[in-house]
């Protein structure tokens, strides 16, 4: 398994499934699972534990509130660990994301936006860390930048094809 799919609760998995279809598109294998720094320790001391055995590249950590799983699992692994603050409380995220980015130096946690774009972002991010190291995966990358600089095109296409008011 390439990448461990980490969230504090199992409503956060609409947001995190969206890391998981990003590597998806790059050929990655990935698991996603519930493990909570305050709820449930050991669980997720179990499972950074076992993921070198299990080929675990990276980690993408999802989390709101308190939001201090990803600095948990940033401190118990030299893998690199991508942070995804979820809009949980009445803050909007905004606490998560500090929770998430504000590490102490030596424990990085890679910070990516609040919510399903930052999911998104987490499992790119996540892909162009293992393409260092693999050469198809690098390859599936630049066609999936060459994909979104087409969307873009086809969109100012249609734009310029409309008879707009000046």
């Amino acid at each position: 398994m390439d990448v461990l799919i980490l969230m504090g609760s199992d409503s956060d998995a609409d947001v995190m499934s969206a890391a998981g279809a990003a590597l998806n598109e790059f050929g990655l294998t990935w698991e996603m699972t519930v493990a909570s720094a305050h709820r449930s320790p050991a669980r997720v001391l179990r499972l950074i534990g076992d993921a070198h055995d299990r080929g675990v590249k990276v980690f993408i950590v999802g989390a709101g509130a308190a939001a201090h799983l990803a600095g948990v699992v940033a401190a118990h692994t030299s893998r690199p660990v991508v942070g995804v603050p979820i809009d949980a409380t009445a803050l909007k995220g905004v606490d998560a994301l500090l929770s998430t980015v504000q590490m102490p130096p030596g424990v990085p946690v890679a910070t990516v936006a609040i919510g399903k774009p930052g999911a998104t972002n987490a499992g790119v991010l996540a892909a162009q860390m293992i393409a260092l190291a693999d050469p198809q995966v690098a390859r599936r990358l630049v066609d999936y930048k060459a994909s979104l600089e087409a969307k873009v095109e086809a969109a100012a296409a249609r734009l310029a094809s409309r008879k707009l008011d000046r």
